[in-house]
């Protein structure tokens, strides 16, 4: 029976004009993986609406795994993230106002929720898997305070409160070669790299079995 994978991306913010994790969950179900049955969604880049939109087709859905893949400019690899953190920090100078113009500072993604819940994808398999078929990969320990910090801690405190059999964490992406035609100083990977990297994802995630180790 195919496990069903759910994997979300994110729609541009800022001034930037593409965002390759949005073409990455629009194409993942014709990724053709054998024993998965692939949906996937594409969240705004708003505060808790992030969240609440995932959580909403997870409740529907009722996935065995959800990968959740936000956009890192300036990273120079395809990072799963260990760890999500109960704040949203909209930090001058690194982070920009979301695209509806909210930048909380300081507060919690859950009032009264864990200081911080760890994804239960296999991140260091993931990782190595990457790094043996020759994609720069490595174990992120932290996804930010910013949207896709807000987007990873959501989804695991509903996971964990729901106590679903779900597998459930986030990987980000560096910057496509399309995006570096914008700045050409951004260092990217060519979409059709990470376009394998989540097709080795998803395969990971299906060796691993759920319920989560």
């Amino acid at each position: 029976m195919a496990r069903k994978i759910l994997v979300s991306g994110f729609e541009p913010y800022g001034d930037l004009g593409h965002n390759p994790t949005r073409d990455l969950a629009e194409q993942a179900p014709g990724l053709g993986l054998e024993g998965a049955e692939i949906s996937s969604i594409v969240l705004p880049v708003e505060y808790d609406r992030c969240a609440e939109i995932l959580i909403g087709e997870v409740d529907r859905l009722r996935p065995d795994a959800v990968i959740a893949c936000g956009l890192a400019p300036g990273r120079t690899a395809i990072t799963p993230e260990r760890v999500g953190l109960n704040v949203k920090d909209t930090a001058p100078g690194r982070s920009l106002p979301d695209n509806r113009g909210r930048a909380p500072r300081d507060e919690p993604v859950t009032p009264d929720g864990p200081d911080a819940l760890f994804s239960t994808l296999p991140c260091r398999r993931i990782s190595e898997a990457l790094l043996s078929r020759g994609i720069p990969s490595y174990v992120s320990n932290t996804a930010g305070t910013y949207i896709c910090n807000n987007t990873l801690y959501a989804l695991l405190d509903h996971v964990r409160s729901e106590d679903l059999p779900t597998l459930a964490g986030f990987i980000h992406f560096p910057a496509s070669t399309e995006l570096a035609l914008e700045n050409p100083l951004l260092p990217s990977l060519p979409f059709e790299m990470m376009q394998e990297a989540l097709g080795v994802a998803v395969e990971v995630v299906l060796r691993a079995g759920v319920p989560r180790p």
